[in-house]
């Protein structure tokens, strides 16, 4: 009897099967458009408190991201493959360096979930389900070694946090929430990206 319930569960097991990366690449490419607010706080080694910053977001597959920061001051920035760029209230203003476009390569691979890309200078250690996942991302190159000592993004159906921790200590949290899918664009959101 013991043996049949042991090969019961074994047979039950082999069907389960994981979240797997590919899996996690699909769901985050489905919606062309995702939207939400944000709270992004700045953990620093010299301050008791975090530095906090609050607004809206808006993610469009394959031209770029628009960061609406609302508190503590108004700034919007898009960000595309070509770089980054701040709204001066009439036009967009170029504020990237060749420094930077590591960086928005990464941000971008973050929420667009270009896990292939990620790869590149990551290992990549996926837990969980298409309803709650944990991807956690251990830098394997040096330059991303010297900037940062892990990433772990976790979501559902689009991603709700990203924790990046530095090398120097310092940590940068962002919660992302009341997020939509595929709903239309604001004006501005439209012009921008």
């Amino acid at each position: 009897m013991k043996k049949r319930f042991i090969l019961l569960l074994w047979l039950v097991a082999g069907h389960v099967s994981a979240f797997s990366q590919t899996e996690l690449t699909d769901l985050l490419r489905k919606p062309q458009i995702t939207q939400g607010h944000f709270i992004q706080q700045r953990f620093l080694k010299s301050l008791s408190k975090p530095i906090t910053a609050t607004g809206e977001f808006t993610l469009v597959k394959n031209k770029g991201l628009l960061w609406q920061m609302q508190k503590p001051f108004e700034s919007s920035q898009r960000v595309t493959p070509e770089g980054i760029m701040q709204w001066n209230g009439e036009s967009w203003v170029a504020t990237n360096s060749l420094a930077q476009n590591q960086q928005i390569r990464l941000f971008l691979g973050l929420l667009g979930g270009d896990v292939e890309s990620l790869k590149n200078q990551f290992d990549l250690h996926l837990s969980g389900e298409a309803e709650h996942w944990v991807l956690r991302l251990i830098p394997n190159t040096v330059l991303i070694q010297q900037i940062f000592t892990a990433i772990e993004i976790q979501g559902d159906h689009s991603v709700k946090q990203i924790e990046l921790r530095e090398k120097q200590g310092d940590k940068t949290l962002i919660r992302f929430n009341r997020v939509s899918l595929d709903k239309p664009l604001s004006a501005f959101a439209q012009s921008a990206l």
